[in-house]
């Protein structure tokens, strides 16, 4: 059975995450995906390169398995000739140069939609297009410093905090990813191509929407909450158990409340005002945590992880990412051989949901302009038709 994205074709011209990120999304959906590389390659490949995977690096692997690779020389007019000739073909083109850097490479909208008259555009950038911003450099820990985002995090009072993984790359990408989809779905409903500017600023706002929207409202700022919840009660937060072991509690509801207060032997405290509503727990911050830390010291953290779900009360035991790893489903990771990693095959994740029908399949990612031969007999055959 075909995959929902079957016979959509890409030409990626974007490198580093955000905009590889975009397309290895939608070729896990079946999309075919050309990536235009310079003749060094992305960046991407060597970033901080593990000797074993030279040219191959773990940050590539994780945002270009699958994907078809030709490496141009844009400024050059015979290789600028071939990727006219691949746009001309393609679906969807997807870069994310600096603004203007398309245009003066000549695959600018505007040439490109001479080209090709249905082309849905998509430009990654930080800023926008069109912002005063739009030529200041951006990587995902700048754009976590100007979002705001840095701040979020941490209690009040502390340094800024990054978020430990590129997280603006990788929401950027999911945000372009559903931008281009919902550009194929209006072309297929008669309305042509489109033009997409997709910037990594603007999609850290929507993205940070619960933390933004109560500022834009009531026109005052979220305060920083370290490890507690959203909710502002001291029952959502992290707690260290027996073992050393830290849980993360989520008990926000009155029903989870009383569910751990029965779990924990302490239906005392449904009754005592200083913690029997939200309200007075709120207010009451420090006593209700500080009861709740000594209960929870007792036992070890897989034990309260165990059994408080099994409650029906959230709690998740804090874990290393090769512990996370261990926790996932079969199929949400995905393998491919070829690479010799640590078992005999690579995984990486998929595209975190499941589709059925439509198993998504692990594929390897491109040596760099391994697929120039097949690429270039395509442009051929479709010249001769």
């Amino acid at each position: 059975m075909n995959k929902p994205l079957a016979g959509i074709r890409i030409a990626d011209f974007s490198h580093v995450m955000a905009g590889p990120y975009a397309s290895h999304l939608l070729r896990l959906m079946g999309a075919e995906v050309i990536k235009i590389e310079p003749p060094q390659g992305d960046s991407f490949r060597s970033y901080n390169v593990d000797p074993r995977f030279e040219g191959m690096s773990p940050a590539f692997i994780a945002a270009n398995a699958g994907k078809k690779s030709i490496a141009l020389d844009l400024k050059q007019a015979d290789d600028l000739a071939i990727a006219q000739g691949i746009v001309a073909r393609c679906d969807v083109l997807l870069e994310n140069f600096r603004p203007g850097v398309i245009d003066r490479l000549g695959l600018g909208y505007d040439a490109v939609r001479a080209l090709n008259p249905d082309i849905i555009f998509c430009s990654v950038s930080g800023y926008g297009q069109d912002s005063p911003q739009r030529d200041w450099p951006a990587i995902d820990n700048i754009v976590q410093a100007t979002s705001g985002m840095m701040m979020l995090s941490g209690e009040e009072g502390d340094p800024p905090v990054r978020v430990g993984f590129p997280i603006v790359d990788t929401l950027t990408g999911q945000t372009a990813a559903f931008a281009i989809l919902s550009a194929l779905i209006r072309r297929m409903q008669g309305d042509g191509g489109s033009f997409i500017d997709v910037s990594m600023f603007d999609a850290s706002l929507a993205f940070m929407t619960s933390a933004v929207t109560p500022f834009l409202v009531t026109g005052r700022a979220m305060t920083r909450m370290g490890n507690t919840g959203y909710s502002g009660l001291p029952t959502a937060s992290l707690f260290t158990a027996r073992d050393g072991r830290q849980v993360s509690l989520g008990v926000v509801q009155p029903n989870q409340f009383a569910a751990l207060a029965r779990f924990t032997g302490r239906e005392d405290w449904l009754s005592n005002p200083l913690f029997a509503t939200p309200e007075a727990r709120r207010a009451n911050f420090d006593a209700m945590k500080a009861e709740l830390e000594a209960v929870i010291a007792t036992r070890d953290a897989a034990d309260w992880e165990a059994g408080m779900s099994a409650a029906g009360i959230p709690c998740g035991m804090v874990r290393r990412v090769d512990e996370a790893a261990a926790l996932a489903r079969p199929d949400a990771l995905l393998s491919f051989d070829g690479l010799g990693g640590p078992d005999g095959a690579i995984r990486a994740p998929g595209a975190g949901f499941r589709l059925t029908p439509g198993a998504q399949e692990g594929q390897m990612p491109p040596r760099l302009d391994e697929h120039r031969d097949e690429i270039l007999d395509w442009l051929s055959v479709a010249d001769d038709r």
